[in-house]
């Protein structure tokens, strides 16, 4: 069961050893609550972690879609160069968007990492979401239709995650805009194109009942990495693996690959 404390949007610093430090990074909508849980376990194995806030998240949904792509990663940078203000060498870790950021952060500053995990990253989404995209464009059909720009989708089923304790107290925001998922979606293009950069030990964990990003994404940034790659495969989970049903088998992959890369 996770501790009440999670159920706090807030970003999150837990000092440790000053030999390893994690940076974990939540996804698109959400908060640090995502990967609280995971932050917790490694600070347990005297770890120093990092849970920021990516701009235009834990505010409102208007100013998330006033961000784009390079705000999120900026936010990234800041608090990776923080981090290793503090620590000898820092391992990077992300949920979703967060995965996607932990990655082009690999790509761009290589070997300043010892160790990067995507867990659920999505390379491009499920049919219907590609859909909602599609229209969402300017001059397409919900645009056409409803004669002013479609500002934000509405989260019909909530966040994707099997565990209705956490699917409940998660304090993600309940619309998508609509501006910032097409930045999401150019980001995961770019994020493509920079996979072979990435040279440093890679853990990619995906679940196959992943209702967000399909599981073949994981398979694909699998291959298509530039270094070793250790690939997981989860039963249970939903999208949201670091605090879902399998929440414990996540963070204790993630702590052996983190601190095996020192």
């Amino acid at each position: 069961m996770l501790s009440s404390t999670l159920a706090d949007s807030a970003p999150f610093w837990f000092p440790g050893s000053a030999e390893l430090g994690v940076l974990c990074i939540h996804g698109f909508t959400g908060t640090p609550f995502e990967v609280r849980h995971l932050g917790q376990r490694l600070s347990e194995q005297g770890l120093t972690v990092s849970g920021p806030a990516l701009a235009g998240h834990t505010t409102s949904i208007a100013e998330l879609d006033q961000t784009t792509w390079r705000d999120w990663y900026d936010t990234v940078e800041q608090s990776f160069d923080a981090l290793r203000g503090r620590c000898e060498r820092v391992a990077v870790v992300g949920q979703s968007l967060g995965g996607l950021l932990a990655l082009y952060l690999a790509a761009q500053r290589q070997d300043e990492l010892v160790a990067v995990a995507a867990l659920a990253a999505p390379l491009w989404l499920f049919p219907l979401a590609r859909a909602a995209v599609w229209a969402t464009r300017p001059r397409r059909v919900l645009t056409d239709r409803l004669g002013r720009a479609v500002r934000a989708l509405p989260k019909l089923s909530g966040s994707d995650v099997r565990d209705q304790a956490v699917k409940e107290r998660n304090p993600c925001y309940q619309a998508v805009p609509v501006r910032a998922l097409h930045e999401l979606v150019a980001f995961m293009g770019e994020v493509e194109r920079h996979l072979p950069r990435v040279r440093v030990p890679a853990l990619v964990m995906h679940s196959r009942q992943d209702h967000t990003a399909p599981f073949a994404c994981s398979e694909r940034i699998a291959r298509k990495l530039g270094g070793a790659v250790k690939h997981v495969a989860l039963s249970e989970s939903y999208h949201l693996i670091a605090s879902d049903v399998e929440r414990e088998q996540v963070a204790a992959e993630v702590s052996a690959f983190v601190r095996g890369a020192v």
